[in-house]
């Protein structure tokens, strides 16, 4: 998948990377009842998901509690991201 390419490809020492995956999940669980069914709006969700955890993450924000709740916020804040 395009989107978990994306955090295991990223510049993050490993530690961080299980921080980041971990929240990147988490977010992921909340998020999946609300997305379309199709492969490609599921694709599109999770990579724009993503893309805001490791933004988050670029900010500072480290406690995987915190950046999925930072990614959840900001997903669910613009619908159109679902």
């Amino acid at each position: 998948m395009e989107a978990r390419q994306l955090i295991d490809q990223s510049t993050y020492d490993p530690e961080q990377l299980k921080v980041i995956g971990d929240a990147f999940d988490g977010a992921w669980e909340r998020i999946a009842p609300d997305v379309n069914e199709r492969p490609d709006s599921i694709e599109a969700a999770r990579l724009k998901l993503a893309e805001v955890v490791l933004s988050l993450a670029k900010n500072g924000v480290v406690d995987s509690e915190q950046l999925k709740e930072a990614a959840l916020k900001e997903m669910f804040a613009d619908p159109q991201r679902l």
